[in-house]
């Protein structure tokens, strides 16, 4: 199955690129060139992962990581960036990203994180929906 990805980053020809390659190796790619953009997409699709640029003007990766959160805690997201900091590497992952890399992004690494965020996902996925399960049967009290 492919791995549904949001491709977020304000340097168009950089997100051009990277998704083209991204579609080679079988992924289906969708891009955002900007923080209003990506949550747009984030309210109106579902991804197995999401790869975000940290720094973008008006609404940064940070901020768009907290809206992710509030609407979809499951979702993986791989921040990455050309201005690594690890004081921001740092605070991402306490808002839960799931990695953090360094642009340029060497494209065999990134895919392995796409499928391994994929993965983390639908077993996420699949542990929410036994509980919720769970919950009605007992409900029931079958």
């Amino acid at each position: 199955m492919a791995e549904k990805v949001l491709l977020i980053d304000d340097e168009v020809e950089f997100l051009e690129n990277l998704s083209e390659r991204m579609r080679l190796r079988g992924m289906n790619v969708t891009t955002a060139s900007s923080g209003k953009e990506a949550v747009e997409s984030i309210d109106a699709e579902g991804y197995d992962a999401i790869v975000l640029d940290l720094q973008m003007p008006g609404m940064d990766g940070i901020e768009v990581l907290r809206h992710i959160r509030k609407v979809n805690p499951n979702m993986q997201v791989i921040l990455l960036t050309g201005h690594a900091t690890l004081e921001k590497g740092v605070e991402a992952i306490k808002l839960g990203a799931m990695d953090f890399m360094e642009k340029p992004a060497d494209i065999d690494v990134l895919t392995e994180k796409i499928k391994k965020a994929q993965a983390k996902k639908m077993v996420l996925v699949e542990t929410e929906t036994e509980a919720k399960v769970k919950d009605i049967i007992g409900s029931k009290g079958w």
